[in-house]
């Protein structure tokens, strides 16, 4: 049975480890390494000596490269990995700069495992996972003028289906478009928004009541 790479990224080794082994005994996710800190984790990635992850979690602070800049990084270089970031942190000022980096998710670590196991599973299967609270936080942070921003028809179609639990490929099923059709709409609602994942086009629409959870 295939399952889903991840690695964890933490400067304090017994944590990290023991986020390893928690991992691991998930049906679906095995640990590949573990990284001390983004820099580390940059190395590892630049290397290609082992294959890179499909979902990271990774901490905000750390030393010499912290969890932000790392998921900044990631998202220039690596658009493709899911960063859920997994930290002690709870203020709103680490959730956001996380979030607004790239991060597609936040969990705190003293999370149940159960949660743990169902973001990493939303991730892979949706793109994201997202807390009523900090879905709630995101729409309270954003305060972009927007009332100037047009949507075609079809891309608030589009916006409403990604909101759902549908992967890309089950959007461009039930447009009736190709999936290179819906990656275009994705990419340029990504920009017109100024968002950077499918969790700033869930946040836009829910602030804008395109689409009521």
């Amino acid at each position: 049975m295939h399952k889903h790479p991840v690695f964890v990224v933490d400067d304090h080794t017994l944590l990290s480890q023991a986020i390893a082994q928690m991992v691991n005994t998930f049906e679906n996710f095995n640990v590949v390494t573990t990284c001390k800190n983004g820099n580390d984790l940059m190395q590892k990635i630049t290397s290609k000596e082992i294959p890179n992850p499909e979902v990271i979690l990774m901490d905000v602070n750390m030393p010499i490269m912290n969890g932000i800049e790392a998921t900044e990084w990631l998202s220039k270089h690596h658009p493709e990995i899911k960063v859920l970031a997994l930290s002690v942190e709870d203020d709103d000022s680490s959730i956001l700069r996380m979030i607004k980096a790239g991060a597609v998710g936040y969990l705190l670590k003293d999370s149940e495992k159960s949660v743990l196991e169902k973001a990493l599973n939303e991730t892979i299967k949706n793109g994201y996972y997202h807390t009523k609270e900090v879905a709630n936080l995101l729409v309270r942070s954003l305060t972009k003028e927007e009332s100037s921003i047009q949507l075609k028809e079809k891309e608030i179609t589009f916006l409403k289906l990604a909101c759902t639990e549908l992967t890309y490929k089950e959007i461009a099923d039930r447009m009736c478009l190709s999936p290179k059709t819906i990656d275009g709409y994705r990419d340029n609602l990504f920009t017109k928004l100024d968002v950077k994942n499918r969790v700033g086009l869930v946040i836009y629409a829910i602030k804008n009541k395109i689409y009521t959870p």
